[in-house]
């Protein structure tokens, strides 16, 4: 299952999905033995205490994979890391904290799914989307959002075009089978998501 842990937060952070075991209740890799797989926090958040989310549901961690490193996605690393022993992976070792790299049409095990991982510049040059193919689902990051909002492209290494090129193979490599958009902000969205990247796609070329 996938779990929100900075739902409901009022303080500025990204959102931080604990991912463990099945995709979905009903998604086809859903395990009768119970079996949780590879339990993982897809980015931190920041500014909130996330550890209790994630022992709740839990009983410990196994990765944190980062699907950027913009400091609402990684404040709280440092504290997930000590506390569970673990280490983080994104695209770029060359950030503080990021300790492996995923590249560009590598795979990395979230929950008991194996995920695509698609290098997607424009908002920050280290963004991954991350695809399970299998399951139909896609976490976002802060690429594209709920009704074809799209990632900011006026900080720094943001860059409108590469964006542009980054939501496109996006668009290219899911399809209408898409069943779980997950986003770095704002709410997931379960409801035809495939149409929110296609509006995120044209949304991004109006000026």
């Amino acid at each position: 299952m996938i779990h929100n842990l900075a739902a409901g937060v009022q303080a500025f952070t990204s959102n931080a999905f604990l991912v463990a075991g099945p995709a979905s209740a009903d998604s086809p890799a859903a395990d009768d033995d119970g079996d949780t797989g590879r339990r993982v926090l897809v980015d931190t958040g920041s500014n909130f205490d996330v550890l209790p989310g994630i022992d709740e549901r839990v009983d410990d961690l196994d990765a944190v994979v980062l699907t950027h490193t913009h400091r609402d996605h990684v404040g709280n690393v440092k504290a997930v890391c000590d506390a569970y022993g673990v280490e983080t992976w994104g695209f770029d070792t060359e950030q503080p904290a990021v300790d492996n790299a995923i590249p560009d049409g590598g795979t990395v095990e979230l929950g008991l799914g194996t995920y695509e991982a698609l290098h997607t510049p424009g908002h920050k040059d280290d963004h991954l989307c991350l695809y399970d193919e299998a399951a139909g689902v896609l976490f976002a990051g802060d690429l594209i959002f709920q009704n074809g909002g799209f990632g900011r492209t006026d900080l720094e290494e943001g860059d409108r075009e590469a964006l542009i090129r980054s939501i496109d193979r996006v668009r290219d490599r899911v399809d209408e089978g898409l069943a779980e958009l997950h986003v770095g902000h704002g709410p997931s969205v379960l409801d035809a998501p495939f149409d929110h990247v296609e509006l995120a796609a044209r949304a991004a070329r109006m000026r």
